[in-house]
């Protein structure tokens, strides 16, 4: 018997037990860098950026969207559209066990969301990758759930802004899955020719076929702090040129030095800045400029009347 159990009652042990067995499940997570225990409503209220150590946390696709889009008139696009295992694939599991356990997991049908909406009053399309789903990989579904955004945007003429959060292309479907490195360029090339501006935000992770794709074609490429951005990781690029990578290497603040990307924005700046730009992009002025500038009068449609002796000048000079 230990001096602990002389000291303190077995029933006192037990009642604190008991108290501490009913804090509910999920309330607290720790933070990746500073590993700080955070409380899990706080944190959602920062956008889960860590309140201690400012690190971005990664976020699901739909929360992404509905934080970054106005509340009013927001609508998905395609949400019916789901993956089907045409190629029967199995590893060490059948890819659509895979499927059903990541749909079940995150509650999406696949690794994209697409919404048209608005953001301060502009008219948008917005998608986001789901990192949980199977990496967020890009599957034919991904791909043509892309096409069928950068398409509402092409049709309405209003600019498209994606978030990517991807570990690249999905092995599972194989040439279907490549395919959608080619089909997404080709419909940004449609924007890109009708004058249709598009936005890539990278956030953390960003690699493989995502990357060498439609995540480094925006007319204007956007990080997050502090994400990881590239083709293949940095240990096997390590292992292939034999070669010790620089300090922050594939970092986004490395990226911008190195001219990968133009801008770096805090999360909870990302609505204000991109609106800005967006703004200044499409030639529209800013919520607060529209409802600042002043009302301007029509001129009331009276003919004025003629100056006395006006006809008679005229005959005279005739």
């Amino acid at each position: 018997m230990s001096w602990l159990d002389k000291i303190v009652p077995s029933m006192g042990r037990i009642q604190r037990k008991d108290r501490r067995a009913s804090v509910p499940d999920g309330l607290w997570r720790k933070c990746p860098k500073c590993e700080a225990v955070l409380y899990l409503p706080e944190l959602e209220k920062h956008h889960n950026v860590c309140p201690k150590c400012d690190h971005h946390l990664r976020l699901t696709a739909r929360k992404r969207l509905q934080w970054f889009l106005d509340k009013e008139g927001r609508e998905e696009i395609s949400a019916d559209l789901e993956p089907t295992d045409r190629l029967k694939f199995r590893d060490s599991k059948k890819y659509k066990d895979r499927l059903a356990a990541a749909q079940k997991g995150t509650g999406e049908k696949d690794a994209l969301v697409a919404m048209r909406g608005s953001l301060d009053g502009l008219p948008v399309v917005a998608v986001a990758f789901e990192f949980t789903f199977m990496g967020g990989s890009m599957g034919a579904v991904v791909g043509e759930k892309f096409v069928r955004a950068a398409s509402v945007a092409l049709e309405e003429g209003i600019p498209l802004v994606c978030f990517s959060a991807s570990g690249g292309a999905r092995m599972q479907e194989a040439l279907f899955s490549l395919m959608q490195m080619a089909k997404t360029s080709a419909a940004l090339e449609k924007l890109k020719q009708a004058g249709v501006p598009y936005i890539s935000v990278l956030t953390d992770p960003v690699y493989g076929g995502v990357s060498a794709s439609l995540a480094m074609l925006g007319d204007l490429n956007v990080a997050e702090p502090n994400a990881l951005i590239g083709f293949a990781g940095p240990r096997v690029i390590e292992q292939t040129v034999r070669e010790k990578l620089p300090e922050g290497f594939q970092r986004s603040e490395f990226l911008l030095e190195h001219g990968a990307v133009d801008m770096i924005v805090h999360r909870s700046e990302m609505r204000t800045r991109l609106g800005g730009v967006l703004r200044k992009l499409t030639a529209q002025p800013s919520l607060a400029q529209a409802e600042a500038a002043p009302a301007v009068e029509a001129a009331p449609l009276v003919a004025e009347p003629a100056a006395e002796g006006s006809d008679d000048d005229a005959k005279d000079a005739r």
